[in-house]
C-alpha cells in the first residue's frame, strides 16, 4: 500500500491521519499501529452511541464514562492505562492538527491508582508490630531497632540494610540515607527509634561483631554478617505473624504506613515527598488518595445519608489491615 493511498480524508476519518502520522513521522511498528487502531476503534465505537458529535465538544465527564465502560467490561488496570495513553496520544495529535484545543485525556486518573492503592497499617496495628520482638534477647532488640527504623524513616528495605553506624546522628535525630540513583537524603529518626537503636548498638551489635572490624553495616545477623534485604523481609514477616497481622505485611507496608500517617497528621505533601526520596510528587500523591479513601469510608459508615455502595469501588485495599 502506497503512502498516498494510506492517507484518508481527515475531516471524515480522524483515526486514519493519526495512524499515518504514527507510521510516517514517528516510525511506529506495525504492532504499535495495530494496538492504537484497536484501542481507538473501541473509543470511536463507544462515542457514536454515548457521546456523538464533534470531538471538540467532548467533555471530561464523557471520557470518564468511557473509562468506566472499560472497567465494566472487566479490563485490567494495565489495559485501561493503555487505552488512556492511546487517547492522550491521539488527542495530542489532534491538537497539533488544530482540531482540538486541549488534551482532556491527561485529566483522567490512572486506574492503577484505583485498584492498587497501597495497603497500610493503622496506628494501633503498627504498635502491635513494633512491640512484637522480645526486649529480652539480642535478636529481639535488633529486630525492634529494625522495625522502629523502617517506620520512623519510611525508608525502603534496601536503604535500611544499607545503613552504617556513621549514618546516624543521635544529636540531631537524623539518619543519612542513600536511595535510588545514589541520591542522598536525611530523614528524622524520632525518639523511639533512637532509643531502640542506641540499645541495639550499645548492647547487641558488639556481640554480633565478635571483635571483627571489617563489617560496616549497622544491622547484622547473629553470625556478624550484614543483614540482607531477604533477612529484613523475614524479620517483618515473622513479627507480623506474631502480632496477628496478615501475611501481606512487608517492609514496604511500613513505608506506606509512614507516609499515610504523616499526611493524616497534617504533614505537607512536599515534605513527605522529600522524606520518601520520591523524584516526582506525583508518586507521593498516591498517599493523598489513601486518605481520601479513608474519609469516604468513614463518611459512608457514619453519615446519616452515607451510601456504602457508592464508595466500595474507590476504597480498594486501603486500610485493608484492621486496627
Amino acid at each position: 500500500m502506497s503512502e498516498r493511498s494510506f492517507r484518508p480524508d481527515p475531516e471524515t476519518d480522524p483515526l486514519g491521519p493519526f495512524l499515518h502520522y504514527l507510521m510516517a513521522e514517528c516510525g511506529a511498528s506495525p504492532h504499535t499501529l495495530a494496538a492504537y487502531r484497536a484501542d481507538l476503534a473501541r473509543f470511536i465505537s463507544w462515542r457514536k452511541k454515548h457521546a456523538p458529535g464533534p470531538l471538540r465538544d467532548l467533555a471530561i465527564v464523557d471520557l470518564g464514562g468511557y473509562v468506566q465502560s472499560l472497567r465494566e467490561r472487566g479490563l485490567a488496570p494495565s489495559s485501561i492505562n493503555r487505552h488512556i495513553a492511546s487517547l492522550s496520544t491521539f488527542f495530542r495529535f489532534l491538537i497539533l492538527e488544530g482540531r482540538l484545543e486541549e488534551n482532556l485525556a491527561k485529566l483522567l486518573d490512572s486506574p492503577a491508582l484505583w485498584d492498587r492503592l497501597p495497603t497500610v497499617l493503622g496506628p494501633s496495628a503498627v504498635t502491635r508490630l513494633l512491640e512484637a520482638p522480645s526486649p529480652l534477647t539480642p535478636l529481639g532488640r535488633r529486630d525492634r531497632a529494625v522495625l522502629e527504623t523502617l517506620y520512623a524513616t519510611g525508608c525502603r528495605a534496601s536503604e535500611v540494610v544499607g545503613l552504617k553506624p556513621r549514618d546516624l546522628d543521635f544529636r540531631t535525630g537524623l539518619a543519612r540515607c542513600v536511595g535510588k540513583g545514589d541520591k542522598e537524603r536525611f530523614v528524622p529518626l524520632g525518639s523511639r527509634a533512637i532509643e531502640a537503636l542506641r540499645s541495639y548498638m550499645t548492647t547487641d551489635r558488639p556481640v554480633f561483631l565478635m571483635g571483627r572490624r571489617d563489617i560496616a553495616s549497622l544491622f547484622l545477623t547473629r553470625r556478624g554478617r550484614a543483614l540482607s534485604r531477604t533477612g529484613l523481609w523475614r524479620i517483618v514477616k515473622a513479627h507480623a505473624r506474631a502480632a496477628g497481622l496478615p501475611d501481606s505485611v512487608s517492609p514496604h507496608t511500613l513505608r506506606h504506613s509512614f507516609a499515610t500517617h504523616l499526611l493524616a497528621g497534617g504533614a505537607d505533601l512536599r515534605v513527605v515527598q522529600e522524606m520518601l526520596g520520591h523524584s516526582s510528587i506525583a508518586t507521593t500523591q498516591v498517599y493523598t488518595r489513601v486518605e481520601m479513601s479513608r474519609l469516604r469510608l468513614v463518611h459512608s459508615q457514619f453519615h446519616p445519608r452515607g451510601k456504602p455502595a457508592d464508595v466500595s469501588g474507590a476504597i480498594g485495599n486501603v486500610g485493608g489491615i484492621a486496627e
